[in-house]
Order: structure tokens, then sequence, then C-alpha cells
């Protein structure tokens, strides 16, 4: 039976790159995890094995060591939009650039004045303890006419001590959950999220505030809402950050619901007046939807993990 060749692409994954921008004595870091795929003109390496249109992976990888220290890394989203511009239009055969990136962020230390002293500076500036929240994350494809940026996080964990209930749901002869008027609400937010910006003649949104307002939101959302499911708190979510936020069309979320169980204490003579909880990491609930600005259409994969 005769075969064709059906969508591909080729690339590095996961070049990490780690610039130093040095201001004086105060220094700023940016951490990046970058992944480049491209696409096009590919079907003779396929069927015959000819790379005449084929730009190495190893040449990605040094354009994207390069371009940190070419271009320097103002925000994953402007390095993303340097590498697929720099692709699209400098190789004829590629038709689509798609950069992938996590950023893992980092804060400084806060040092004691004996030990500013000790060294001989009024304060460290030099040194960073590595972030143990969320990965930001950003995916830009170009295809030599439009743009399409889709930044998001990951492992953001938070959680409501109160002001979550569940209850008036379906139940069969297998369903043993008993409502709940006061319980713990936590999960581990995963989010990707859609910017109108397509054109070079439109203006380009403010990337670094874009994304720090964008989880401002998110977390205010989940903090200020009085919850009856987890999927009303998501809704309240990805409409506080549309309404919001003008440059984001949609949003969508994978939410885990991460169960904590009230521990029976009566066989100890205790009492467990909402204290004292069963943390399980699985198996777990898992609330996934897309919030869309009307009248959009939408265009981030159901399946999160395509992006």
């Amino acid at each position: 039976m005769p075969t064709i060749l059906g969508q591909n692409q080729y690339g590095k994954a996961e070049n990490r790159v780690v610039r130093i921008t040095r201001d004086g004595d105060t220094h700023h870091i940016k951490d990046l995890n970058v992944s480049v795929a491209l696409s096009g003109d590919m079907e003779d390496v396929h069927y015959s094995g000819s790379n005449a249109n084929v730009l190495p992976t190893d040449t990605t990888k040094n354009t994207v060591f390069a371009f940190a220290k070419e271009h320097g890394i103002e925000s994953a989203e402007q390095f993303g939009i340097h590498l697929a511009r720099h692709f699209v239009s400098s190789q004829e055969p590629i038709k689509v650039a798609r950069i992938r990136i996590e950023e893992y962020a980092w804060e400084r230390i806060a040092t004691s004045d004996g030990n500013s002293k000790f060294i001989g500076a009024d304060e460290v500036k030099h040194s960073f303890v590595r972030k143990g929240q969320e990965t930001r994350t950003s995916q830009i494809t170009y295809d030599g006419e439009k743009w399409e940026v889709v930044s998001g996080l990951k492992d953001l964990t938070v959680m409501n001590s109160t002001n979550s209930e569940f209850w008036g749901y379906v139940k069969d002869r297998y369903t043993t959950l008993k409502e709940a008027y006061d319980r713990i609400l936590a999960t581990d937010v995963s989010a990707r999220w859609r910017y109108n910006w397509t054109d070079d003649e439109e203006r380009m949104p403010n990337w670094e505030k874009s994304y720090e307002q964008t989880r401002k939101h998110m977390l205010q959302a989940f903090a200020e809402t009085y919850s009856l499911s987890l999927q009303q708190t998501l809704y309240q979510m990805g409409s506080r950050i549309i309404n919001n936020r003008s440059e984001i069309d949609e949003i969508r979320f994978s939410l885990p619901n991460n169960h904590h169980f009230l521990v029976d204490l009566e066989p100890f003579g205790l009492k467990n007046d909402n204290e004292v909880y069963f943390a399980a990491d699985r198996p777990y609930g898992l609330i996934e939807a897309t919030v869309l600005r009307d009248g959009v259409e939408p265009k981030i994969p159901v399946d999160m993990t395509n992006l």
C-alpha cells in the first residue's frame, strides 16, 4: 500500500540558556529552557535522505546561545519572537517556526549587614535563590506573516483553607463521598493564554507586565471566590483575566483537585473540627476548561500537553 508523508517538524529541544546582565554591581538573571521546531519543504530529506533543505539542529542550538548575547533576553516572548523571525526569514525552505520556552525564576538573596560588610559591599546584588513557585511558559509560532503567542505557567500551587463547599451532586450506588460545606480547596494551576497580537503592524504587548498582571488577577480571583465547585473557581479566574487584560482573548486551565480528607480521630477519643487532614496526591479530580472573550474562536489545543 503506498504511503505519503504527513505533518513533520524538526529542531533542537531543551536548550538551557542562562543570560547574566551586569548593570555595574547589580546583576540580573534570565534562565530559559528553549525548544525550536521548524517545518516547511522537508519532503526530500524524508523520502530520499537529501539534506539540501535541512538546517542542522546543532545550528539552531548555536543560534539560541548567540541570540542570547546579540539580543539579550528582555522576556521569554520577545526572545522567542527574535528566534522565530530569524529562522523563517533566513531559510527559504523553512515556512513555520515554533519556539517553546520555559522560564525559571530567581530572586535575590537577602544578606545580613555583617556579611555585607565582610565582603566590602553595602548590599550583595549578585547572589540568587531559585524560586520554588511556578514555571513560566511561552510558545511563539511564526509563518512569515502572522504570529501566535501563547504564554502561561505551570506548577503554581494554591490553597484556600475555607470558603469552599461541594454538595448537591449526582449520587448513585457507587457514591461514597460525603457532602462538604467547609473544605480545603487546593490545586496546582496549569494555564495557557493566547494573545490577540498577531501582526508586526500592531502594537506589541508589554510581555513582562502582562505576565505579572495576569498572574495577579488569577491569584486574586482564586482567593476572592467563595467556591461551590472548582469549576466555578476556574471560570472566575479566567473571566477576571479576560475582563482586565485586553491583550488576551483566550485562556485555558488544567486544575487538579488536590484532595484533603478529614482524618477520623474518633478512635483516639479526639474530635477533628476541620483541623487535621490527609493530603492525597492521587488519584485526583482533574478540571479543565477554556474561557474566551465573547465572539472569539478557541485556538488553544484542548489537550494542553500538545502545547
